[in-house]
């Protein structure tokens, strides 16, 4: 029986274990710490997918909601408001409720696997990262204002960048901002000041722009999660993203232990994971372009245009042999 290797704890990690697991793979994992996000938000197109994947309608019962999202977008521009249905959780609470189910398929580590899975430790010298951006991000936590619509998100874009303000309950909150830091966003800002007290000091910073790891795979390994794609907070999607790659990963490997050309599969996987980051790196595209005018904001276009082209180059240099479809949780060749 072939058996797999996870690197990884993280949200793709998870999703692959869970998906292998229960298709009778063996599976072993090794947990690679790395800090956890203070708060994510899940849009019911992520919720309905983990809840497919592990089978649980009650992983998002009893938390906080987000029904609209207050949009600030624009030199000049208006405030909206958007409808929008969103759960918001720690991150560190999400892994403990999807892997609860995990440890029935785990062995115990015997010899080298015929497959490993990097999910979020750096591929080192196997692969080459490539960055399109330079903006850096923090968390800060807040204490929200009384009367501040505790259902809704908040988001806003100044000359030096951009805030994002969250709401987890309680009147408590988390501020990401993204470019200058949050004290100096705020000092310029006219939507989301007004719905905080002054922020707490910033629990760490990191990139937030676009990159992705190339070669994503090859036969015996592939990368899934942050050790193969990481997103803009922009766009919001960054676990929905993780869970689809870890469903796409998991039904490849499944596929080759069953028989399949492992190549193909290997180009089919990439050209996939390629296709999706293009995509994401187009839409950060255009909300940069529409944030605000400036040197900060054409120098983060700049690298996005670049993405984008860059992503057209690999996607032209081949295509796989075989194309493939998403049959659930399967892959099958495509007529």
């Amino acid at each position: 029986m072939s058996t797999v290797s996870i690197q990884g704890e993280g949200i793709a990690a998870s999703c692959c274990a869970r998906l292998l697991g229960s298709a009778g793979v063996p599976i072993t994992m090794d947990a690679t710490s790395r800090p956890k996000l203070p708060a994510v938000m899940l849009n019911e197109t992520t919720q309905k997918l983990l809840r497919d994947v592990f089978d649980r309608q009650d992983l998002f019962s009893d938390l906080p909601r987000i029904h609209r999202r207050v949009v600030l977008w624009g030199r000049d521009s208006e405030t909206l408001t958007l409808p929008h249905s969103a759960v918001v959780m720690p991150e560190q609470l999400l892994l403990e409720r999807i892997q609860q189910r995990l440890s029935q398929n785990k062995q115990e580590q015997c010899g080298k696997p015929d497959w490993t899975v990097f999910a979020s430790a750096r591929l080192g010298s196997t692969s080459i990262e490539h960055h399109f951006g330079s903006r850096i991000a923090t968390a800060s936590p807040v204490m929200l204002k009384p009367g501040c619509d505790e259902e809704a998100c908040w988001i806003e874009s100044l000359e030096h960048g951009w805030l994002f303000l969250l709401p987890i309950g309680e009147r408590n909150g988390w501020l990401l901002s993204v470019g200058a830091p949050a004290q100096s966003l705020l000092e310029t800002g006219r939507l989301v000041k007004q719905q905080i007290d002054d922020p707490g000091p910033a629990r760490g910073a990191f990139p937030s722009h676009p990159r992705i790891a190339l070669p994503l795979c090859a036969p015996g390994w592939l990368a899934c999660g942050t050790a193969a794609v990481a997103f803009d907070p922009l766009c919001g999607d960054g676990v929905g993203n993780a869970v689809r790659e870890a469903i796409l990963a998991s039904a490849v490997i499944r596929a080759a232990i069953g028989g399949g050309d492992a190549d193909d599969l290997m180009a089919h996987y990439q050209t996939r994971v390629l296709a999706g980051f293009q995509r994401h790196v187009s839409l950060c595209m255009d909300f940069y372009n529409s944030g605000h005018t400036g040197l900060w904001w054409n120098g983060q276009l700049d690298h996005l245009k670049r993405g984008v082209a860059w992503c057209s180059q690999q996607l032209s240099s081949g295509a796989p042999r075989v194309r493939y479809r998403l049959n659930g949780f399967s892959l099958e060749p495509a007529d």
